[in-house]
């Protein structure tokens, strides 16, 4: 399967490498009828795509000749790649060791770029409503983005939760509209499972029923392949049931894909299989708060608001069939923890969110790396 926030992590290092900065000036070319179309309750927005590129030789963060740096966003610990954000929504690696991060602020609608006391460079806005849960919740480059520069994001307007798609210098264009907005449960995410489809999990806007309803958009796992704006060919359901917080996760390395989600009685993760059926791997009927997921190389991390918690267990494969307890691998160090993302060497990336549901210190909200240990070593 297609991986798209690897793609985006291969376009950065193309562009570091020839030290090109994409700027907002006619790179994606709509068409006069693509333009004229309704780009639903948004203003004007220009998008500067700008990737994340190493740190000079030469930086206070990486040469020990030099004193470090201090300032109010300066974190002591070595593990926080970014601080001083708003609450954090979805997160992308933004290189293959995870040394750098894209990240989006669900309340300003901001995609930002930075590395550990390194620049912070605006990647785009988009417009939001971020009443109750909902925001800019999610984002995800076109699969032939060093071509069109596209990116694709999952936001609430003040009448839905919708699906947008973003060009440097247009206004977002509506991709997949009418989804419940409700005064919870309006967290979804996006992820390209190929270069022509998009699956969508949509959330259940604090109504399960809406969420079993094949009439509604809540609650739901969709396939969408009209990519262009304007289109209406309804997307294909392709699971119901999905409760709160719903957030899908893939593994680079064999393309399985997970989803993570609240049901009214328990927290879930599930594995979609290659038609899109859900399988349960694990439940908590102690419903921590789960917020994310993220998996590599036959491993899956789950993220946890309430508990603030960082769990991991392995997939089941043909050989190993049982899925074995998660371990606890971070606790209470960071506060609640939201989004999660997982680089292509296998270090993972964790975006707090102490400033949406917990105690936001000095430097929140933060991104946090991390390398876990073997998801078969004893629970800590």
């Amino acid at each position: 399967m297609f991986d798209a926030a690897r793609r985006f992590r291969v376009t950065a290092v193309a562009l570091a490498a020839t030290s090109l900065m994409l700027v907002g000036a006619g790179c994606a070319d709509f068409g006069d009828e693509d333009r004229a179309r309704s780009a639903g309750d948004f203003s004007p927005n220009s998008l500067t795509p700008v990737i994340p590129t190493p740190a000079p030789p030469s930086s206070p963060s990486n040469n020990p000749d030099q004193p470090p740096p201090t300032g109010p966003c300066v974190d002591p610990d070595p593990a926080v790649i970014a601080t001083c954000l708003g609450a954090t929504s979805a997160v992308t690696a933004g290189d293959a060791q995870g040394e750098s991060t894209v990240v989006a602020e669900r309340t300003t609608g901001q995609i930002i770029s930075t590395r550990r006391n390194g620049p912070r460079r605006i990647v785009g806005t988009v417009p939001v409503d971020a009443d109750s849960d909902g925001g800019l919740m999610d984002f995800a480059p076109s699969p032939t983005f060093e071509q069109d520069q596209l990116i694709y994001a999952y936001i609430s307007t003040a009448s839905d939760n919708r699906v947008v798609r973003i060009a440097p210098g247009d206004t977002p264009k509506p991709i997949l509209t009418g989804i419940p907005k409700g005064a919870t449960g309006n967290v979804g995410s996006i992820h390209f499972k190929s270069p022509t489809e998009l699956i969508v999990a949509t959330g259940d806007a604090g109504d399960p029923a809406a969420a079993a309803n094949p009439s509604s958009l809540a609650g739901k796992l969709l396939s969408v392949t009209a990519l262009n704006s304007g289109s209406t060919a309804p997307p294909r359901v392709l699971a119901s049931g999905l409760g709160a917080n719903a957030v899908i996760c893939s593994d680079a390395a064999d393309g399985s894909l997970y989803l993570t989600d609240r049901a009214p009685t328990e927290d879930r993760l599930q594995i979609i299989d290659t038609t899109g059926t859900l399988r349960p791997l694990w439940t908590w009927p102690d419903r921590p708060g789960i917020s994310g997921c993220a998996a590599a190389n036959g491993s899956v991390v789950i993220s946890t608001a309430r508990t603030q918690r960082v769990e991991m267990l392995s997939a089941p494969t043909r050989e190993r069939p049982t899925v074995e307890p998660p371990v606890v691998v971070l606790e209470k160090r960071y506060g609640a923890f939201g989004r999660m993302a997982a680089s292509a060497s296998g270090v993972f990336q964790v975006g707090t969110i102490n400033k949406q549901v917990g105690r936001p210190g000095p430097t929140d909200d933060r991104v946090v790396r991390f390398m876990p240990p073997n998801a078969s070593q004893s629970r800590l």
